[in-house]
């Protein structure tokens, strides 16, 4: 993959958002590209006054929603065996498909959520929902929720990096999971402070 990164910088160069938004689609898709270096490379465009926040955010969400979808209907229509047996000509490693596993058999949708922001398990997560035919409606609304914040802060980060944008890429898999860890200390806040003022309605 290392050696097909300088294709898909000019691939954003010279398509902008529809690069970003097809290469998203490939790794939501469970193609490894890792978005880090298509969000923090448009993130650097944006610093460079060549893309738009917004424009890449949506580009961003859309693609990887679109390439969730698809995955989710992999999963769905057939199944773990299926995967196994054609998955590897798509770069596809059965342990990385074990590993999304284990999270979505411990949390269940709501490892839809979190999984999107976690190295590795965000690319392969929609497969096991797809493999326990989950809700649609819930696992859109889980996937949105959980890419949106992912999307943005990699599109931030690379555009206050700047030309240093590449840096993120050694850093990645670390600020994903300290951003995880801010989000659950969040909701669970959020969640507290919830329960506790309808207790005092009573």
């Amino acid at each position: 993959m290392g050696e097909l990164s300088g294709i898909f910088l000019d691939f954003i160069r010279n398509w902008g958002y529809v690069a970003v938004a097809v290469l998203m689609a490939m790794e939501n898709a469970c193609i490894p590209i890792p978005s880090e270096l298509i969000l923090g490379f448009a993130g650097y465009l944006i610093f460079a006054d060549q893309m738009t926040f917004t424009g890449a955010l949506t580009a961003g969400m859309i693609g990887g929603m679109a390439g969730s979808i698809f995955a989710y209907y992999v999963g769905d229509k057939g199944g773990r065996p299926f995967v196994d047996k054609y998955g590897h000509y798509f770069f596809v490693k059965k342990s990385h498909v074990d590993l999304a596993q284990r999270w979505f058999d411990k949390y269940g949708i709501r490892a839809v959520f979190f999984s999107r922001m976690l190295p590795v398990v965000r690319t392969f997560i929609s497969l096991p929902a797809g493999f326990g035919h989950v809700n649609m409606k819930s696992f859109l609304v889980m996937t949105f929720i959980g890419s949106l914040p992912w999307t943005a802060m990699i599109l931030y980060i690379g555009m206050k990096l700047g030309e240093h944008w590449e840096k993120m890429l050694a850093v990645g898999h670390e600020a994903s999971i300290i951003f995880v860890i801010v989000c659950v200390v969040i909701i669970g806040y959020l969640y507290y402070k919830h329960k506790t003022k309808k207790r005092g309605l009573k």
